[in-house]
């Protein structure tokens, strides 16, 4: 928008917060939201708190999320310590409890007794909806695998210095999913990797990321004993590089057929325990022993198998080439009919490419 434009648009805001007399009550307890929140090492957890109506002040027990506490400082944007914050000022909150999502409510309450009990009945419905939630999806999901076997999951736990962060790193992995692999993020939080993190990727398979944090000293041990893989990273870029090369490791081989040969059954001979003999002639290419082959009636398959043997003079041989003859026999089949002809093929195998990744939301 040129400057102009973010004037009108401004002043259109203006009058309709005016024609509707939207107005916000200083007076009354503190509500705002979430807009990042972070782990500091000094500080604990420091959550960026719009207030959208009241005043927070220091001291004023709260709940947001799942988490709760009692303001122990405020921090305006200039870095600077403040004793309230009124509506529509952003302020960092130092005092919480954990470390909450981004756009989750904030509000004061009476005292740190109600703002604890709000906080552990949080806990304990979000503890069973995700057991429900567990269960379900695991049952789906062997479901699928059943289903749809060619679908392969790259499970991972994601660890970043701040929500935002770990939000887009999300995003930008989950983009890489496609028809053959799919990536599934199974817990995204704020702060270091602890032991917790790699008891869940060693359940699940999964791979640890960490952006711009470390790992605790016993969590290292505990992933080299449960041998989980552990990468950090600085920049998101080489996280999804990295991610998509694992995925290339986990897509199904992809082959190409290559023709080798064509043979002419001139003859057949059924011969006791071991089967009926195909004597043919090859037409161009060659036939090898143990490649791959299609039995043509009238240009129709009717069996696609392997040679079983490649004889030459009573002899066995490796391959046959074009202008001769020779006797072959197929693997567990004798149905062969003079005037058949066998189309011999090999499969091989094609480096998989980089799947596709979703179109990416670009602004308006």
């Amino acid at each position: 928008l040129s400057s102009d434009e973010k004037q009108e648009l401004l002043e259109i805001i203006l009058l309709q917060a005016e024609m509707q007399e939207l107005k916000s009550d200083p007076s009354r307890e503190a509500k705002g939201l979430i807009i990042e929140a972070r782990l500091d090492r000094t500080l604990g957890t420091v959550a960026t708190v719009l207030v959208r109506d009241g005043t927070l002040r220091a001291g004023d027990p709260f709940v947001t999320g799942l988490y709760h506490g009692k303001v122990r400082a405020l921090i305006d944007d200039r870095g600077a310590r403040v004793d309230e914050a009124g509506p529509s000022i952003p302020v960092e909150v130092l005092g919480c409890s954990g470390v909450p999502e981004a756009g989750d409510p904030f509000f004061v309450v009476a005292d740190e007794k109600k703002a604890k009990a709000l906080s552990a009945m949080r806990m304990e419905k979000s503890r069973q909806a995700g057991a429900v939630a567990q269960t379900k999806m695991s049952l789906e999901d062997l479901y699928e695998r059943i289903r749809q076997d060619q679908i392969e999951e790259l499970n991972l736990i994601l660890k970043a210095d701040v929500q935002g962060s770990a939000e887009a790193l999300a995003e930008s992995l989950e983009r890489l999913s496609n028809e053959e692999v799919r990536i599934k993020v199974l817990h995204s939080g704020v702060g270091g990797v602890t032991e917790t993190d790699v008891m869940l990727a060693s359940a699940s398979s999964a791979l640890i990321i960490g952006f711009n944090v470390r790992a605790e000293t016993k969590a290292m041990s505990l992933a080299e004993q449960e041998k989980v893989d552990i990468r950090f990273y600085t920049v998101i870029y080489d996280a999804v590089s990295d991610v998509e090369d694992a995925i290339l490791g986990m897509l199904k081989p992809v082959y190409r057929e290559v023709l080798l040969g064509h043979a002419e059954i001139r003859d057949t001979f059924n011969m006791q325990r071991v089967g009926t003999i195909a004597g043919s002639y090859i037409v161009d290419g060659k036939m090898e022993r143990n490649a791959r082959v299609r039995l043509l009636r009238d240009s129709v398959v009717v069996h696609d198998g392997r040679i079983a043997s490649l004889r030459r003079f009573k002899e066995d041989v490796k391959e046959v080439l074009a202008g001769y003859e020779c006797g072959i026999r197929m693997e567990n089949y004798n149905d062969v009919k003079t005037g058949d002809v066998l189309e011999s093929y090999t499969l091989e195998q094609v480096a998989p490419h980089a799947p596709e990744r979703s179109p990416e939301r670009r602004p308006t």
